[in-house]
């Protein structure tokens, strides 16, 4: 009988990190409640230039040579443990290049380091989600 190996790769690791970040960031009431406007920073790491970006959900909103479109954003209540998660997808669209798909997955304000891009340029995270009013 052939052996199975017991080892774990690291995206497989990571993958199931996500998914009870993901579960213990909704809680088990489910009480996140979601928003319409993911509030990201992305640092530019040749200028060092940090920008604050406000990105609908649905929408595809450009930062450097990164498009990067929020699927969900969920923000926990007050009276709760505060956490803010993002599903975000971050394509990299370059002149003259077919684009290339760098992220698609769950961030979490609470652990950047959890889930984040990989990139020599950039970094994006998520800090907060929002509604779409100006009021906010």
């Amino acid at each position: 009988m052939p052996r199975v190996s017991r080892r774990i790769s690291r995206a497989a690791r990571a993958t199931v990190l996500c998914g009870v970040a993901v579960l213990s960031a909704v809680g088990v009431s489910g009480a996140a409640v979601a928003q319409q406007v993911a509030v990201l920073q992305g640092l530019d790491k040749i200028t060092a230039r940090v920008s604050t970006i406000e990105a609908p959900v649905g929408h595809s909103v450009r930062f450097g040579t990164l498009d990067i479109t929020v699927r969900r954003c969920h923000k926990r209540p007050p009276e709760e443990t505060p956490e803010t998660t993002a599903y975000i997808e971050i394509r990299e669209r370059r002149a003259g290049e077919h684009p290339a798909d760098l992220f698609a997955g769950w961030m979490f304000a609470s652990s950047p380091a959890v889930s984040s891009l990989e990139h020599p340029v950039y970094d994006v995270w998520v800090i907060d989600c929002k509604k779409a009013s100006s009021s906010d």
